[in-house]
């Protein structure tokens, strides 16, 4: 009956002083290397160490969300540093139990400091003060979890009209 494709891409937003700290990583790394050649190579295996942690740590700091809504499921990627994709969750949508603003009274009791009920959390937010984001409690391999999610309003359109008694805009 439906045949549709949605695409939408959320970049996270970089926590406070991820710079400075790249940074500092890779200016006492050039010193470390440095002091390898002129004084000590002792110097060099901490050097060498110190490059490598600072590349998982770009690697890992900068992170991607991709929501694929095709037909009757949802799939998750998480991409880190531009290159490496993961599946986080694939998720058949007729087990949707509500789709909400954060705000909305019909996720009040799956929040963390006023609700009664406590579900894993998976937080897949960009983190930008000015982007709603909406909170979707759904079943996943026979266990119930909530997800933070960024979406824009053609896919949420098209949720609600899939599922009208279930989504609450």
């Amino acid at each position: 009956m439906y045949n549709y494709k949605i695409v939408e891409q959320v970049i996270r937003k970089p926590k406070p002083l991820t710079g400075v700290l790249r940074t500092v990583m890779l200016i006492f790394a050039v010193i470390l290397l440095l002091l390898g050649i002129i004084l000590s190579q002792g110097f060099m295996l901490p050097g060498f160490l110190l490059v490598a942690l600072y590349y998982f740590y770009n690697t890992y700091s900068q992170k991607e969300y991709e929501y694929i809504l095709e037909d009757n499921h949802l799939t998750i990627d998480v991409i880190f540093g531009k290159k490496h994709r993961r599946s986080a969750h694939y998720l058949d949508m007729d087990a949707l139990e509500v789709l909400a603003p954060n705000w909305h009274d019909s996720v009040a009791r799956y929040r963390r400091n006023g609700g009664s009920i406590r579900l894993p959390k998976y937080d897949y937010t960009s983190y930008e003060e000015d982007t709603p984001f909406y909170t979707m409690i759904i079943t996943e391999n026979k266990e119930k979890i909530k997800l933070l999610l960024d979406l824009n309003d053609n896919m949420l359109q098209m949720i609600k009209r899939r599922y009208p008694d279930r989504v609450f805009l």
